[in-house]
């Protein structure tokens, strides 16, 4: 049975979303007092990562198109909960926006009790980007592609190591995910952060690391990580030499992140309708378009009510991974 399958919705709505989208309904262009003042942009995560880049990006764009500033401010820790915390408190205006990402979808199995409702405390706006996620190992590894790694693994189960930015983090989910559409053990190594699980591979201390190609990229180009397969259903143009899981023989693995911004629960319809024209708008930019493939990823833009579907989706598909991979709630 195929395991974490991209949602086709995701994929069937992702150009045509992001290079034009459907006409703005006239309750949202008549919102003309939005923004009224500057908006608030929650990262849940430290500067320099992947949501925060991209949260950033969009920002400027929108800070363009629409006359006000949009801030980013990062608010980190407890799996990001801390951010998403402070941004369910906020009055539903718009003026706060939560950048949100897949991890969100995993939190109900991360901890027993939450600061705030994980299903309803958020309206969704849109996916900012899918990225695909890619199996990398060192430079020294014995292991050229996935066929050959994954028949180590099964030879000798939790033998081979892997690295992750932490107990629960989205690429311990994702490595979870792989060993149950692989019919392999790993043998999990948590460290403090992404950035110090890819050290340990490049260090030789790990075996293999999932990661996305925005954080590897400089690695993968200076030669100091080796790509087996990338996630998704055809290649990027970032690393085109790179196979999809399903052309190196794992057509069962497909887990796609995903980064996109939501508003407090309450925020009206015109503002949501509003942010979303709006962030179709960014996304369609070319400057833009590059920023985004230059990090592997394609553009978002999906409707309020497909992001919802996705979130929805993601939940219960992250639910059986958690069920699998013993992973205890806080």
């Amino acid at each position: 049975m195929p395991i974490c399958r991209p949602p086709r919705l995701s994929r069937r709505l992702l150009l045509g979303a992001a290079l034009g989208g459907p006409a703005l309904p006239r309750p949202a262009l008549a919102q003309a007092a939005y923004p009224a003042r500057p908006v608030r942009v929650i990262v849940p995560w430290a500067p320099g990562g992947a949501v925060d880049t991209l949260a950033r990006r969009v920002s400027q764009k929108l800070s363009e198109q629409l006359g006000q500033t949009f801030v980013v401010e990062n608010k980190s820790g407890a799996t990001g909960t801390i951010g998403a915390a402070e941004a369910a408190r906020a009055a539903p205006d718009g003026h706060t926006l939560l950048a949100m990402d897949n991890t969100y979808a995993m939190l109900p199995y991360l901890f027993s009790r939450l600061p705030f409702d994980q299903a309803e405390a958020f309206r969704p706006v849109t996916v900012t980007a899918f990225s695909p996620i890619l199996l990398a190992v060192g430079e020294k590894s014995p292991y050229r592609d996935l066929a050959s790694l994954m028949a180590a693994a099964k030879k000798e189960p939790e033998k081979l190591t892997y690295g992750t930015g932490g107990m629960g983090s989205a690429p311990h989910f994702a490595t979870l995910a792989f060993e149950r559409a692989a019919g392999v053990k790993l043998y999990h190594v948590p460290f403090r952060g992404a950035g110090e699980a890819v050290i340990g591979v490049l260090s030789g201390n790990v075996d293999l690391v999932m990661v996305s190609p925005g954080s590897a990229l400089g690695n993968i180009r200076g030669g100091q990580l080796r790509p087996l397969a990338i996630s998704g259903e055809h290649r990027v143009a970032a690393l085109p030499d790179v196979p999809t899981f399903g052309e190196a023989g794992l057509p069962g693995f497909g887990v796609i992140n995903w980064s996109g911004l939501a508003a407090p629960r309450g925020t009206p319809d015109a503002v949501v309708e509003r942010l979303h024209g709006e962030v179709v708008r960014a996304l369609a930019a070319p400057d833009m378009k590059a920023f985004i493939a230059d990090l592997g990823s394609e553009p978002g833009g999906i409707a309020p009510a497909a992001f919802g579907r996705l979130l929805v989706e993601e939940a219960a598909r992250w639910r059986d991974v958690a069920a699998s991979g013993g992973i205890e709630r806080q």
